[in-house]
């Protein structure tokens, strides 16, 4: 992952700051930095997104294409991740960022493995034969800190505004199945996000943990915790991170926060997305490597 080298002395700034809830940008422990959140920016997708979140930026890109449904579950689509961190950092040129994007994908596999985060029988055409496969391609523009929250968000936020085209499957008198999209971009269906969660990550830095760490305050913890969170509040999976270790009381302390603080991440995404869909196609268009 993306770090920068601290000196002892700013080592040390940061972390008294910290302890007195004060972080060297202003904010609390439990404050994220400011987010830009915009939907529908890349062109001949199915759904996307783009999150800038202070310095992280992520652009997320959703394809619906026409599958076949796993043995273990002939009545369901399925999603599938791709994470691209080839991001401006010399650290995640080649292998460093090869591996940060396996990990990064295997922990997306991990947060949407758990039971209805998204209704995947919806996205079955025709049991044991077709289903509607999400291609989710994540792409690392710029690394700035905190990049788990950053892409949980930009995946919620594209899922939300995916559009999968209807179908219909027409039988013969000889029983061949034929199927037949709908051409109407209106006649379309939407996911429902309630039960998408986010990444919360809690890094433990001196006695206290902090959200929405900054590269310079991940420079100064040895250990964080991966919550994701639903809107409700409830925890569907953790992961520690770094090389140091955490004691019981701290983990329970940071499943609190983490659920305390993830609702209400979820709440301002939830009026940002449904602010700009209010908004139409007569919202100003920015468009992305359209």
């Amino acid at each position: 992952m993306a770090s920068v080298v601290l000196s002892e002395a700013e080592k040390l700034y940061i972390v008294h700051g910290v302890q007195e809830d004060l972080r060297v940008d202003g904010r609390g422990c439990e404050d994220y930095r400011c987010a830009e959140v915009e939907t529908d920016v890349v062109s001949n997708t199915s759904g996307s997104a783009r999150v800038k979140l202070g310095e992280t930026d992520i652009l997320v890109g959703i394809k619906a294409e026409m599958g076949t449904p796993k043995l273990e579950k002939p009545d369901e689509g399925y999603l599938e991740f791709f994470v691209d961190c080839s991001s401006n950092s010399p650290e995640l040129e080649g292998r460093g960022g090869e591996e940060l994007g396996t990990d990064i994908a295997n922990t997306l596999y991990r947060v949407f493995s758990c039971e209805n985060t998204v209704d995947l029988k919806s996205l079955c055409i025709n049991p044991k034969e077709h289903c509607w496969v999400l291609y989710v391609d994540v792409l690392l523009l710029e690394c700035g800190g905190n990049i788990f929250d950053a892409i949980s968000i930009a995946v919620k936020a594209a899922l939300f505004n995916t559009r999968i085209p209807k179908v219909r499957v027409l039988e013969d008198e000889e029983g061949t199945k034929e199927i037949e999209l709908s051409d109407d971009p209106y006649d379309c269906i939407r996911l429902n996000i309630d039960e998408v969660p986010c990444i919360v990550t809690l890094s433990k830095i001196g006695y206290r943990h902090v959200v929405d760490a900054t590269l310079q305050e991940e420079a100064c913890s040895l250990a964080s915790l991966l919550v994701s969170v639903t809107s409700k509040g409830a925890i569907t999976s953790m992961k520690k991170v770094g090389k140091g270790s955490l004691d019981p009381e701290s983990i329970f302390e940071m499943m609190e926060t983490g659920q305390r603080v993830g609702k209400l991440l979820h709440i301002a995404l939830q009026k940002i997305l449904d602010e700009e869909e209010s908004l139409g196609t007569s919202r100003p268009k920015v468009g992305f490597l359209g």
